[in-house]
C-alpha cells in the first residue's frame, strides 16, 4: 500500500449529503476482486448518461477537477452497503482523501484499509474548505498527516484528529497483509519453536 505522507492537491467540491456507496460505484460493476480499473466508474451514474456520454455538468467531468486528489464531501458520506469496491474505486480515480462532517463507520474503515484518509471536520470546518475547493485547480489543499493539519489555498490551517494506530498504518502503507509481515520474525520463531516441541503436529 502506498504511504500517506503529505498530499498537496487539487480538491473536489461534492456539496451532497447521503452519498451512499452505490452511488459511488453501481452495483453492476461489483463483478471484479481487482483494486484497480474501477477509477473510470466512480460515480458512474452522476458522470456518464444513458448514452455514455460525461455530464459536463458533474463536478469531476469539469477541467479543473479531473485530476483531483481530494474530494470534499457533504454529511454522511458512504453510507448504504458495505462494499469495498467504494473506496476501490475513490482510490483508482487518484482521490486519496476525503473531507465531510460525517462517514458511515464500514466505509469509513474500508478507507483505512486502502490507503485513503478519510477526515470528518465540524459542518463550519467543511463548508469553509467547500469553498476553497470551488476555487478550482489553482486553488492547491495540503494535508499533512504526521502533523494533523489541513492547510488551505489561503494558508489558512485546520487541525484534525486520527486514530494513532491508524496513522500508523497510512504513513507507513501497511494494509493488514502488511502489518503481518511486520511480525514475520516473531511467527517464524513461533513456528520453529512449536515444530521443536511438537514435531508430530
Amino acid at each position: 500500500m502506498e504511504k500517506f505522507e503529505k498530499l498537496t492537491g487539487v480538491a473536489a467540491p461534492l456539496d451532497m449529503i447521503n452519498v451512499d456507496t452505490d452511488m459511488i460505484i453501481p452495483k453492476n460493476f461489483l463483478k471484479t476482486i481487482k483494486r484497480s480499473g474501477l477509477g473510470v466508474n466512480l460515480f458512474d451514474e452522476m458522470r456518464y448518461d444513458d448514452d455514455r456520454n460525461e455530464i459536463p455538468d458533474f463536478v469531476l467531468n469539469k477541467p479543473a477537477y479531473r485530476n483531483a486528489e481530494i474530494l470534499v464531501a457533504g454529511d454522511n458520506f458512504g453510507c448504504g452497503s458495505s462494499r469495498e469496491h467504494a473506496p476501490w474505486a475513490i482510490k483508482d480515480f487518484g482521490i486519496r482523501c476525503v473531507i465531510a462532517p460525517s462517514f458511515a463507520d464500514i466505509f469509513f474503515n474500508n478507507c483505512f484499509k486502502n490507503g485513503i484518509l478519510p477526515i470528518p471536520l465540524p459542518q463550519e470546518q467543511v463548508d469553509l474548505l467547500m469553498k476553497d475547493a470551488e476555487k478550482g485547480e489553482n486553488a492547491r489543499m495540503t494535508i499533512d498527516l504526521e502533523n494533523q493539519v489541513i492547510t488551505t489555498s489561503d494558508g489558512e490551517e485546520i487541525t484534525f484528529e486520527v486514530d494513532s494506530f491508524r496513522k500508523h498504518c497510512l504513513m507507513n502503507g501497511l494494509d493488514d497483509i502488511g502489518l503481518t509481515m511486520e511480525k514475520v520474525g516473531a511467527i517464524d520463531s513461533f513456528e520453529s519453536k512449536a515444530a521443536q516441541e511438537r514435531p508430530w503436529v
